[in-house]
């Protein structure tokens, strides 16, 4: 910041300082100005010699042109300590001001002036405290008095205060140290440095310091223009706008702030401005909430007159009915007819349950019986398997969805005849890392197993499915977690259900699970990737493979494994049938009968001898294929049907 400008008004000796006449054009009339007066309370100077300095203070401010726009006055004094009077902020008013500085109670310690400028400039000049931004360009003023020497140094203080755009006017009085308040001053020190003989003049010294800070009101004496208000400076002016408005390019003439402009409103819809300020407001159907940033949506359905036979649906607009799953809006708007009974009521089919006109009626999967209840199923009970399932558990599922692939996998439990020597089921669960929710050797029962699922906890990271076939190949199927011989023949089957892309290569792992002998089934849900799928499962692959776009309508995918996962031929150790067995008796005795008199009828005793290179009659093998496998076996070599 400059100096203050007024400075080559001064008049060049003290002693002769006059008030000047002016010109009968001009009015002396200060601008505005931010001034601080820094006054020595120290024990030197006497009770008297310090009401000049109140009367000296009180003289200055009452010419002064004092006010929030015009010139801001603060008072501190010091000693060993400072102490604030009034900041520039306090008081705006002579009356005040005047109050003020009446009631100052004199510190009486040492003098310590460089503190009290260090003060100054730190505190009193701040924008906290009162002061215009420097922006402003409004002159900063210390008037520092003092009557002594300074007790600590206050060379290095001043400059740094000067540096920072403060101008100070240093005035001694009687004893007062000339080196000192030339090293507090600002330039040119003839203008700014002044030492009353005795505290008797500073009075005078007053009234002839006025003339220092005269200045001629530029607002008065010019055609300024602007549209609010003018603030004269020192040899010019500036306009400033009200409150709520804001300077133009032109820097005459004001226009309304925009408060919403910024972005910075908060609005949630919309946001007014007015006249510097503003308001939320939000569309219509809605209002505004407390916070009077928020809306919220009317509830047209709480006010009771909807009518709608299911649900009432509120929207900006008033509200609309819906129906529910299975139901069909009537053109009336209000009432509701089942399009799907299967959906609008509790049918209680084990397996799927099939809307007909005007009725519904369960279905079991191919290979399963319905019940004599009319929805109940079956199980699966013509073969065993050692059945591993791999359930994704990404954060992508969502823990809501994985809920549901916990009832998926209990579906497929329901289908199967779980026992030590049947069925034996074992789960993976798998996201970033791989977890054995339990092997299968861990439970002997279907409702062990369908409780166990319930309680798995959702792992929700990455998507390993990769690792997770490693796992399947290297862990869940061998004879350690429950896994039975290769020997014993009993299919081993491996379904893995994924929700999107996986992480890491499966297509090494996947291949050496069916190498293994492992039967493959790939379960796809949403974003789950067609090419891993089919790379997952066994040949034939689409009736190994299933997909399903929503979580809640995949249970329909049990149906696609129908014997699939139950086959007939998978047989374990305890399920080969004993030739000592009653009923097998019975029937090859049967079988045998009925095959001799075949050969008696037609006469090929001749072809059993096997000599005359006749081949075999046709109705023979045919008869012979009635017995089991192991008894035809038997027969054929009993009478001779090989190369002898």
């Amino acid at each position: 910041m400059k100096l203050l400008p007024v400075a080559p008004l001064l008049l060049l000796v003290l002693t002769t300082l006059e008030a000047r006449p002016k010109p009968a054009a001009l009015k002396c009339r200060t601008g505005p100005l931010d001034i601080v007066f820094v006054i020595d309370s120290s024990r030197s100077v006497r009770p008297f010699e310090f009401e000049t300095m109140r009367r000296f203070m009180i003289d200055i401010i009452g010419n002064l042109d004092v006010g929030p726009n015009a010139t801001r006055v603060g008072v501190i004094q010091y000693s060993s300590q400072v102490q604030n009077i009034f900041s520039l902020k306090t008081f705006f008013t002579r009356e005040d001001m005047e109050k003020a500085i009446n009631s100052i109670v004199p510190l009486a310690q040492g003098t310590m002036t460089g503190l009290a400028i260090q003060y100054t400039m730190n505190v009193a000049f701040t924008v906290q405290e009162g002061a215009r931004p420097p922006h402003k360009k409004i002159p900063r003023i210390a008037i520092v008095v003092t009557d002594g020497r300074p007790q600590d140094r206050v060379t290095e203080v001043a400059t740094q205060a000067r540096d920072a755009g403060i101008e100070i006017y240093a005035v001694g009085i009687q004893r007062a140290d000339m080196t000192s308040l030339r090293a507090m001053a600002s330039p040119p020190l003839e203008e700014h440095v002044f030492l009353v003989e005795s505290f008797e003049l500073i009075r005078q010294f007053g009234k002839q310091f006025q003339d220092k800070l005269c200045g001629v009101d530029m607002c008065v004496e010019r055609d300024h223009g602007c549209q609010h208000s003018c603030v004269s400076t020192p040899g010019s002016f500036y306009c400033e706008c009200n409150p709520g408005y804001q300077l133009n390019a032109d820097r005459k003439t004001c226009s309304p702030i925009d408060a919403c402009a910024d972005g910075r409103h908060g609005c949630e819809h919309q946001c007014v401005s007015a006249r510097g300020s503003y308001s939320c407001r939000c569309r219509a159907g809605y209002y505004l909430n407390q916070d009077k940033r928020t809306c919220s949506m009317i509830d047209y359905c709480s006010f009771g007159n909807h009518s709608c036979q299911h649900e009432c649906v509120s929207i900006p607009s008033g509200h609309r009915c819906r129906c529910h799953r299975g139901f069909t809006l009537q053109p009336d708007g209000s009432s509701c007819r089942a399009t799907d009974l299967c959906n609008g009521v509790d049918h209680g089919c084990k397996f799927k349950c099939v809307t007909s006109e005007g009725s519904y009626h369960c279905v079991c999967p191919e290979g399963q019986q319905l019940q004599a209840d009319g929805k109940g199923c079956s199980r699966c009970g013509a073969g065993h398997v050692d059945l591993v399932m791999v359930i994704d558990g990404s954060k992508s599922v969502r823990p809501q969805n994985f809920e549901l692939v916990k009832q998926f996998v209990n579906r497929i439990v329901d289908l199967l005849e779980v026992s030590p020597q049947g069925t034996r089921v074992g789960l993976v669960q798998y996201s970033s890392r791989v977890r054995t929710e339990f092997p299968l050797n861990k439970y002997h029962s279907a409702d062990e197993i369908k409780e166990a699922v319930m309680k798995v906890e959702y792992m929700e990271k990455g998507t390993m499915t990769g690792l997770a076939l490693k796992h399947m190949v290297e862990h869940s199927f061998s004879e350690l977690e429950g896994a039975r011989p290769l020997s014993h023949n009993v299919p081993r089957i491996g379904l893995v259900f994924t929700d999107g892309r996986s992480q890491d290569d499966i297509s090494e792992w996947a291949r050496r699970a069916k190498e293994s002998g492992i039967v493959m089934f790939a379960v796809g849900v949403g974003k789950a990737v067609e090419e891993e799928l089919r790379a997952i499962a066994s040949e034939p692959v689409e009736q190994h493979f299933s997909y399903s776009a929503d979580f809640t309508t995949m249970t329909h995918l049990v149906e696609n494994f129908k014997l699939n996962i139950c086959p007939e031929e998978g047989r374990g150790e305890t399920e080969i049938r004993s030739p000592c067995e009653c009923e097998a008796l019975v029937q090859f005795q049967t079988n045998t009968v009925a095959i001799l008199q075949s050969l008696t009828e037609r006469n090929i005793l001749w072809v059993l001898r096997g000599r005359t290179g006749a081949q075999s009659s046709p109705q023979l093998w045919g008869a012979a294929s009635k017995l089991l496998p192991g008894e035809a076996q038997g027969l054929a070599a009993g009478m001779g049907g090989g190369d002898g």
